[in-house]
């Protein structure tokens, strides 16, 4: 039997560094919040080759002390906590003191510091965990870290990184949620030479959003506020026209952190299941504050996962605050033609004041500097895409010193144009929003000016309003009316039971024996009779009358099983929207000719509910086409 020995100090840095810094993107988020603690409230970030062979970090912060630096890289030395009692009630991003040691242990890092107080700044060196050299330097007030081969001394963790391109965007997501997590500090993120993010740091979260995501979702935001006595809940969601098939676009921060957490993720999704088709995921962009001694951030070595000591609280006022925001908005979705979504897309990469201002400034360039070899661009120049196109923006025969000057230009323009952009649509925005508001094609006024045109394919009718055309998917729109007919007369108790002959039998598991002990109240009183069969089994002999012909076994264990895994969540409502769903079963298929004055009468039943817009799995009732749009595709415009 092997003898146990203690480790030593290197071999333990490069463990931990194994937990904290598994790609250079942990790296990155290590050292930017150490920047945020610090009080910087402008953060460059550099990396080359993915942050394999560079990253470069740049803050204006509070500095380091010389006296602190021989403290700097050891284990557990850390600013932010004295004792354990300090992790009940932590409020900065980082804590543990594990970072800086497990980053020297596995590259080569260079740091250079000054505070406020201190005459000249420190440079320090240190390499696998070694010091090499620590000497005073001229240099502005702040940190830089500069880490060079990463996992040089460690191989076999090297030869699994993804190539630099994965790695760099890995790093550019960092970089977009510190953004939107902070819209109070200015971030630039640099890769190999591109900008490819810079952030105004105005405190306006509207702003970032349309900074880092672009129009679309910009264009789509909802805003969001709740609270309670030890929790508040602030900032946008999207309408349900802008969805993913993964959970990238929803984040939310709490206390400023960026965490994953299944109870927020349940929240959220649930409030959104009415509006969004399954496993579709919404973009949110969620700042919650609560109490730090409500919560245990210590539960993940990237402290990216977090536990509530009031999870049910925080689901209920979570969900609530984003379902009462996404009630009573009008949100049919409008059908664009090809060459509108491309325009969109080309709108989003270069806003169009810039790109037109840079073609006055070349045509005049050109016009007024002809037949100076020396100074004129031969051609078009490539426009600015993105940020990559500062270093493709090459002119010919041009001095280095005067190529150098027009770079530097360009690149301030382009840096104008960034923290300006927000600006430039934000009036186009709000218009558009306040257009879709006024124009309600379900308002009372509204419907008395529909004309039904007629059905295609058996399933959707057709109906002009305005300048556009509408279509009504039949099947989702009886679906939905039936949902909220069924939800109305069970919330006011006009329901009868049926008695099933013979009963179906369920066979449970533990926990699913559990949650109908749990809801067998709120069952009975809207019309099940669930009664012991012996052992495991159970016999459902009555069922609510409006459910007969349609409940089987398969939809009562869906049913079990939905109740099941909502832990935060055992209101009567809960049952009720399940039983709901279920309803939908025996909507209008399609395929099934109704007459005009079926149609009608659809239409205006729509109208009385609270979310006419999506059925109950979520897809769209309604869908828009406009005048202009069809005048676009028949060439009637050019």
């Amino acid at each position: 039997m092997s003898k146990i020995t203690v480790l030593d100090e290197n071999t333990i840095n490069r463990i931990a560094a194994g937990e904290v810094i598994e790609r250079p993107a942990a790296v990155v988020k290590e050292l930017v919040e150490n920047a945020i603690d610090a009080g910087a409230n402008a953060i460059t970030v550099e990396i080359k080759e993915g942050g394999i062979s560079l990253i470069r970090i740049t803050d204006n912060g509070s500095g380091i002390e010389e006296e602190d630096m021989p403290l700097v890289f050891l284990r557990h030395s850390t600013s932010k906590i004295r004792t354990a009692e300090d992790l009940l009630r932590i409020s900065s991003l980082g804590f543990r003191g594990e970072a800086l040691s497990s980053i020297a242990a596995v590259s080569q890092v260079e740091l250079v510091t000054k505070t406020n107080e201190s005459f000249t700044g420190l440079r320090y060196l240190i390499a696998g965990g070694d010091e090499k050299s620590l000497e005073h330097i001229g240099c502005p007030n702040g940190t830089t870290f500069i880490i060079r081969n990463l996992f040089y001394n460690t191989p076999a963790r090297k030869k699994f990184l993804k190539s630099s391109i994965t790695e760099a965007g890995y790093i550019s997501d960092l970089m977009e949620r510190m953004a939107v997590s902070h819209p109070n500090i200015s971030f630039k993120f640099i890769n190999n030479g591109q900008i490819k993010l810079h952030t105004s740091g105005n405190n306006n979260l509207k702003d970032i959003i349309y900074n880092v995501y672009g129009r679309d979702i910009a264009a789509n935001l909802l805003l969001v506020e709740g609270s309670n006595d030890v929790i508040s809940i602030e900032g946008y969601i999207s309408k349900p026209v802008v969805s993913r098939g993964n959970r990238n676009y929803e984040n939310y921060f709490v206390n400023s952190r960026y965490v994953k957490n299944a109870l927020i993720n349940k929240a959220i999704e649930e409030a959104y299941r009415p509006y969004i088709m399954l496993h579709r995921y919404p973009f949110t962009s969620l700042h919650i504050r609560i109490d730090s001694e409500l919560i245990d951030v210590n539960v993940h070595p990237s402290k990216l996962e977090i536990r509530f000591k009031n999870g049910e609280e925080l689901y209920k006022l979570l969900y609530h605050t984003i379902k009462d925001a996404l009630e009573g908005k009008e949100m049919i979705p409008a059908v664009l033609l090809t060459e509108e979504k491309e325009k969109v897309k080309i709108d989003q990469k270069i806003p169009e004041p810039f790109e037109e201002k840079r073609r006055q400034e070349l045509n005049r360039n050109q016009n007024n500097q002809s037949g100076n070899k020396n100074r004129t661009f031969p051609g078009p120049a490539k426009h600015f895409a993105n940020s990559t196109g500062v270093d493709q923006y090459q002119p010919n025969n041009i001095s280095s010193e005067n190529a150098a000057m027009v770079k530097e230009t360009e690149i301030g323009r382009f840096h104008e144009v960034i923290t300006q952009a927000p600006e430039l649509v934000r009036e186009e925005i709000a218009a558009s929003s306040g257009k879709a508001e006024q124009l309600s094609f379900l308002s009372e006024e509204s419907v008395k000016n529909h004309r039904i045109v007629g059905q295609v394919f058996a399933t959707y009718w057709i109906v002009e309003f305005g300048d556009k055309m509408y279509l009504i998917d039949q099947h989702a729109a009886h679906e939905k009316v039936l949902y909220e007919k069924i939800m109305k007369a069970l919330k006011e108790k006009q329901y009868n039971s049926q008695l099933l002959e013979p009963p179906i039998i369920l066979s449970l598991t533990m926990r699913e024996e559990e949650t109908l002990k749990k809801h067998a109240e709120n069952l009975k009183k809207i019309g099940f009779e669930i009664e012991g069969f012996g052992g495991k089994e159970y016999a459902v002999r009555a069922i609510p009358s409006d459910l007969f012909g349609l409940v089987q076994y398969e939809i009562l264990i869906e049913l079990i099983d939905g109740l099941t895994d909502e832990v935060y969540n055992d209101t009567p409502e809960l049952i009720l929207d399940k039983i709901a769903s279920m309803s939908c079963k025996a909507a209008v298929k399609g395929n099934h000719r109704l007459s005009y004055e079926e149609a009608q009468a659809l239409i205006e039943e729509l109208l009385t509910l609270d979310n006419p817009y999506h059925c109950p799995h979520g897809r769209p009732t309604i869908i828009s086409m406009s005048k202009y749009e069809l005048e676009k595709k028949f060439k009637r415009i050019v």
